[in-house]
């Protein structure tokens, strides 16, 4: 018998005047700024603070890639759930399920995938093994 996968890290998001657009609903790019918060919110949750990473090691995190769908619209004064679920980690880059829910329903789904880079030169380096063996914690 396997364990169980650890449950998703959920980050709760309020929708407000800024987030939609003509239609009242939230505008179909925000939705990566609440994943960016959510995944920002994750790391946090695992004792990784980004500025202070960049300062110690010269390492940041980017996305190199990210496909989203869309499948039901966020409106004003919307309380969303925002998960962020590792599918896998490598030595320099994770791949992440992203979700917004609004109560039970889904809104959105993403697949992103991070790349850690050196903030000089933008070339791929390793994670942290501090970090990874913090992340590996959270693969199903």
């Amino acid at each position: 018998m396997s364990a169980a996968a650890p449950p998703a890290f959920e980050h709760p998001v309020r929708v407000y005047w800024e987030d939609t657009d003509a239609g009242g609903v939230v505008f179909y790019a925000n939705y990566l700024k609440f994943f960016e918060r959510a995944r920002t919110e994750w790391l946090r949750s695992l004792g990784v603070q980004q500025q202070a990473l960049r300062e110690a090691t010269g390492a940041i995190f980017i996305v190199s890639q990210t496909q989203l769908q869309y499948l039901a619209p966020a409106r004003l004064d919307d309380e969303l759930r925002i998960t962020v679920q590792p599918l896998q980690l490598g030595r320099a880059s994770m791949q992440l399920a992203q979700e917004a829910w609004c109560g039970s329903q889904l809104l959105a789904t993403s697949e992103i995938r991070i790349g850690c880079v050196d903030e000089a030169s933008f070339k791929p380096r390793r994670i942290p093994t501090a970090i990874t063996s913090r992340m590996n914690t959270c693969l199903p």
